[in-house]
């Protein structure tokens, strides 16, 4: 079996979220989506999706970087060549070519997909997946007051989400957090995630988080520096989570080396694909250091990324996995992603590749732009 990729279709579509979502940079309405149509030469068509936003405000990529970067370098680096293996894509994009992580886990990632649906199984088991079901976290957005965010917090844990994750800034954080905790008690749990929104000049701040049994804080200091996180871990109780600091495996082994935090966040879609991803969540196991699956807004073709790679062994936090609705009125999969009342998403183990269809019609609808690349 061979992956030989004969043509890349790009697409951007705009998918309106059913509410807005706040974090410390900011606030989004309508997600910009780009979308990666790929075919084989046997005729195998895999989607999968670019995790870039429209603005530089978490990664320096975007969605019209992305673009660039897909169509003039990385599709080229694939298109009409023969490849044994996804991991194979993955030295291919790497050579020469820094950076525009996004832009290449887009491609890679198509490559694992396309080879799933060749083997005949599914994208999980293809990876090395051993679950068959992933316990799911809500991540909830900067909201006006307490008293709103408690109210979220509340109806999350109805719902039976496993984790509630709480997007702090200056200004909402302490007295937001720990009204949580008083509403919902001690056995909720929680975290938060600051998205870079803080520095060193804010420990003795910050520290009233460590009354707070927390699960984690997530990425409190800026996203390019592991040196401060390390100074801050040994100041905190409370494990320190990496996530936008974490571009590659090479990371990881700094971060260990520090000290810097005790669990990792692998975004696929942030790392450069699956190779880096399952390199990241080895590393963190031979480590005994925990790993789980953030979200970055996907539509329901990102998700089935994430979900597949969330069934690695590793992945023992419960991932940001919410089911469809949560994000869209609609989604552009069927079926659509769901939940069950124990906080369990099921990994659709059952189905050659990502478990579930793309609806076209709805994509072609939502689509403002369109880019062809062929061998």
């Amino acid at each position: 079996m061979t992956i030989a990729i004969t043509s890349i279709s790009l697409r951007e579509i705009r998918l309106p979220l059913r509410e807005p979502f706040t974090i410390s940079s900011g606030t989004m309405s309508t997600r910009r989506i780009l979308l990666l149509e790929m075919t084989d030469d046997d005729g195998t068509v895999a989607w999968s999706e670019c995790v870039a936003d429209g603005s530089p405000n978490y990664s320096p990529e975007t969605i019209d970087t992305c673009t660039l970067a897909i169509t003039q370098w990385a599709a080229p680096r694939v298109l009409g060549r023969a490849f044994a293996n996804p991991s194979d894509i993955h030295t291919a994009l790497q050579e020469n070519f820094r950076g525009h992580n996004m832009a290449k886990a887009a491609v890679e990632m198509g490559g694992w997909a396309l080879a799933a649906v060749q083997a005949g199984t599914s994208l999980a088991r293809y990876v090395g997946g051993t679950r068959s079901e992933i316990a799911t976290g809500i991540s909830l957005g900067i909201q006006p007051d307490p008293a709103t965010l408690v109210d979220k917090a509340r109806a999350a844990i109805g719902e039976g989400y496993r984790k509630v994750k709480i997007k702090i800034k200056p200004g909402s954080d302490i007295e937001f957090v720990r009204a949580v905790r008083d509403a919902l008690g001690p056995e909720a749990s929680l975290m938060v995630d600051a998205n870079n929104a803080y520095t060193l000049d804010d420990i003795e701040h910050l520290r009233q988080l460590d009354d707070l049994d927390l699960i984690m804080i997530e990425q409190p200091l800026a996203w390019d520096d592991v040196v401060r996180h390390a100074d801050l871990q040994k100041r905190f109780r409370t494990p320190i989570c990496l996530d936008e600091s974490i571009t590659g495996v090479d990371r990881v082994e700094d971060m260990i080396a520090l000290g810097a935090g005790r669990i990792v966040n692998i975004k696929p879609g942030r790392v450069g694909g699956f190779t880096e991803s399952k390199a990241i969540h080895d590393l963190c196991e031979r480590h005994d250091m925990p790993v789980w699956c953030g979200g970055m807004l996907e539509s329901g073709i990102g998700r089935a990324y994430n979900v597949a790679l969330a069934s690695l062994p590793n992945f023992s936090l419960p991932g940001d996995l919410s089911p469809s609705r949560r994000y869209w009125e609609r989604d552009i999969v069927t079926p659509e992603w769901t939940m069950d009342a124990d906080g369990m998403v099921s990994v659709p183990n059952d189905e050659p590749g990502l478990g579930v269809s793309v609806d076209i019609d709805r994509v072609d609808d939502l689509t403002v732009s369109k880019h062809d690349v062929r061998s």
